[in-house]
């Protein structure tokens, strides 16, 4: 860690982290790579984050404001970072010790990339390994890949390292977003410049149990936000047949997640809306769809 203008800035924004924040900074702190800052945005906590916090000293610098959400933490901690870069990590995810060493050697070496990412290890709140978020392999320009298949970015907000020049040009996190607000960055970085990823998998995501059904409204509207407001960043030649066949694709996973948490209206519209947008590309999948739900069957 340095006290001059460092070569990488990261941001952890956290609202009631008290019980989980140690581990990701404590991660951060123990990276190879050293020339970095180390910024906690304490987002209008109400338990003990910030009094964990200020046991690490000028080891952290702490950036306090009011609740806003996840967008704006992390819109608060590019606006205070000093870094060349930026990189970014969650409150209950952490780093393995090479992490910023890697991305960095990635971007020093390849003028061309805007951001990268690492693969990412999947654990569960007891440690327990679940499986490991690969670098995708596409042949599709990045920015195509990400329309394609939203979670074309491994690791996403735990892993993704950016330039910070790169936020000046195309604006922060989108805090109307209610959920998706790394999908939407991502493909507005994609749309500037290259994207790359390091495949040993340096951060650790912890998965908790949760309710898909309870959030599926959100990620819904959500998806099809950023979908639609980000289509013209696509090439020209994309944004029509290209574009309705990634729409019909989203609309393809939000109608097996609909049908798995018994709403079936939801689901049937989202088939046939997708059949719809891309029948030619789509017919048979959407088609296949319609027929396990007609016969009730598991998705």
């Amino acid at each position: 860690m340095t006290d001059a203008m460092p070569a990488v800035s990261v941001v952890i924004p956290t609202y009631n982290a008290a019980w989980c924040v140690r581990r990701a900074v404590d991660s951060v702190l123990a990276q190879t790579f050293n020339d970095f800052e180390l910024i906690v945005v304490n987002d209008g906590s109400t338990d003990d984050t910030a009094r964990v916090l200020a046991e690490y000293g000028d080891r952290v610098r702490v950036v306090s404001k009011p609740n806003g959400g996840l967008s704006s933490a992390r819109n608060a901690g590019i606006a205070a970072a000093r870094g060349r870069y930026v990189a970014f990590l969650d409150a209950d995810d952490a780093w393995l010790p090479e992490k910023l060493a890697r991305q960095m050697a990635l971007m020093d070496a390849n003028d061309n990339l805007v951001f990268c990412s690492t693969a990412a290890r999947i654990e569960s709140p007891e440690g327990a390994h679940l499986g490991d978020w690969s670098c995708a392999q596409s042949p599709l320009p990045v920015l195509e890949a990400i329309f394609a298949t939203n979670a074309h970015v491994a690791g996403s907000g735990s892993a993704v390292l950016a330039r910070k020049d790169a936020f000046a040009r195309i604006g922060g996190f989108d805090e109307q977003l209610r959920s998706l607000e790394d999908i939407d960055m991502w493909m507005r970085l994609a749309a500037v410049g290259g994207y790359a990823c390091v495949p040993e998998a340096l951060a650790i995501i912890v998965k908790r149990p949760g309710s898909m059904s309870g959030n599926l409204d959100v990620m819904r509207a959500a998806a099809i936000a950023v979908m639609q407001k980000n289509r013209a960043l696509l090439p020209t030649d994309k944004r029509s047949g290209f574009w309705r066949q990634a729409y019909a694709s989203m609309l393809s996973d939000y109608a097996k997640w609909a049908w798995r948490a018994n709403r079936r209206r939801q689901a049937v519209g989202d088939v046939l809306h997708g059949l719809w947008l891309a029948p030619l590309t789509h017919g048979r999948l959407m088609l296949g769809l319609l027929i396990a739900m007609m016969m009730n069957r598991s998705l």
